[in-house]
């Protein structure tokens, strides 16, 4: 299962695991000769570069989560700029001709509503193909008439169509930028040394929670931005939703 596209697992499992860890620094420190102050002073330096270096890396991954969430609603804004405006284009054709690219278009923009509401992988896969298949349509819908007509007019709204299928590919591409693999990793491995650290450094037990759960906390957040589908922060599709109103028949 992959934690990061779940992020409530993500904050249960971070935090069980930062949790043993801090535990299993205590009993390390346990076993190991008494710690004398000066010991404690050299190993509240490592702590405090450790947690620093934590913090800044988490820090960044906010950053990097968020600027990708920002990304996501911008290309939600454009897709529906560029449906509603080549909705309006149509005017351009013949009647029975506009009416079918209406109808595609309307069609169309049932298909990205689902793809920003869904999270059912299977249903995914369908609305994807659905996309897919409409896209082509929309395609031959249009090409006769600039060959036809190869005008300024005609060339506009091939133009406009063109901004349709590749406001898709855009979102596309911006849903599956995620935080890369490599830093949760890195993150991890320090959170994990980090919370032996502070098994190893602390005296009472109940003070080893606190870290942990910050971390997870933390970590929660990341993931939770992070994840398109997922998750309590999403990108709610709020311009489509106004279009498919506003081009209801």
């Amino acid at each position: 299962m992959n934690f990061l596209n779940s992020p409530y697992l993500l904050f249960i499992f971070s935090l069980v695991l930062l949790s043993l860890s801090a535990q299993i620094g205590y009993l390390l420190q346990n076993k190991a000769r008494r710690l004398t102050e000066e010991d404690r002073d050299d190993l509240g330096l490592v702590l405090n570069a450790t947690l620093t270096l934590l913090a800044l890396l988490i820090g960044f991954s906010f950053s990097m989560a968020v600027s990708r969430y920002d990304v996501r609603k911008n290309y939600e804004e454009a897709e529906a700029n560029a449906i509603g405006t080549e909705y309006i284009r149509t005017d351009l054709l013949p009647p029975d001709e506009a009416a079918k690219v209406r109808g595609l278009l309307r069609s169309y923009l049932d298909q990205r509503l689902l793809f920003y509401t869904t999270t059912d992988p299977n249903q995914i896969a369908r609305i994807n193909a659905e996309t897919s298949q409409l896209q082509k349509e929309l395609w031959s819908a249009v090409k006769p008439g600039t060959k036809m007509q190869p005008t300024a007019v005609f060339a506009l709204l091939v133009s406009g169509m063109n901004d349709v299928l590749n406001s898709q590919g855009y979102t596309q591409a911006a849903w599956w930028n995620r935080i890369p693999t490599g830093a949760w990793t890195l993150m991890a491995v320090i959170a994990i040394g980090s919370s032996i650290l502070i098994g190893y450094h602390g005296r009472r037990r109940l003070l080893f929670l606190i870290v942990p759960l910050g971390v997870s906390l933390a970590f929660f957040l990341i993931a939770d931005i992070d994840s398109p589908r997922r998750g309590a922060i999403r990108v709610v599709p709020q311009n489509l939703l106004s279009l498919s109103q506003s081009l209801a028949p």
